[in-house]
């Protein structure tokens, strides 16, 4: 399927990542409530906007695409940021880990991890696609779904599940003790 321009799909997927890159980066300045809804509603929309990218659709990368822009420490610091906006609510039990399934005892996760994790993805797509030519960002789209599908998939499924539960919770008497 050739073309000289990008899908709307596509332009979503760009558009999605780079407003959850946002989200994720200005976690420290907005409510907890407001950044899980945030969460909850982005999401999905990402899932579905990501699986609906046809591998048929994307040439086999000429060279591995492993162009990485966000560094650890700025990693970090977006992890932190969320970690602490979630306080005690940033940890839930993992069912999905692939130990599992060798334990008895469960297994702890943190919501900032997780998305710290998709932050990375999205975050080196959204550069990677930001000054490149058509044939390229069609090879970054192609990478994107084979990523999502071996791995970040099921992360953002993860993690949705304590979001999830979290955006029931009222934290308007948090403070008073």
């Amino acid at each position: 399927m050739a073309t000289n321009r990008l899908t709307n799909n596509q332009l979503a997927v760009i558009a999605l990542s780079n407003e959850y890159c946002q989200a994720i980066e200005l976690a420290a300045s907005v409510e907890p409530q407001e950044f899980i809804g945030k969460m909850v509603r982005l999401l999905p929309r990402i899932y579905i906007a990501v699986t609906d990218l046809k591998a048929e659709q994307f040439s086999e990368p000429e060279y591995a695409l492993d162009a990485i822009h966000l560094d650890e420490p700025y990693y970090n610091q977006v992890r932190a940021n969320v970690a602490a906006l979630l306080g005690e609510d940033d940890t839930y039990l993992e069912t999905f880990h692939d130990d599992m399934k060798y334990s008895d005892t469960p297994i702890a996760a943190t919501v900032s991890e997780g998305l710290a994790d998709i932050f990375q993805v999205l975050f080196d797509f959204v550069e990677d696609v930001k000054n490149s030519e058509l044939e390229l960002q069609l090879e970054y789209f192609g990478q994107l779904r084979e990523d999502f599908s071996n791995y970040w998939g099921q992360t953002l499924c993860n993690v949705m599940r304590p979001l999830n539960e979290l955006s029931n919770k009222d934290y308007s008497d948090e403070d008073e003790f």
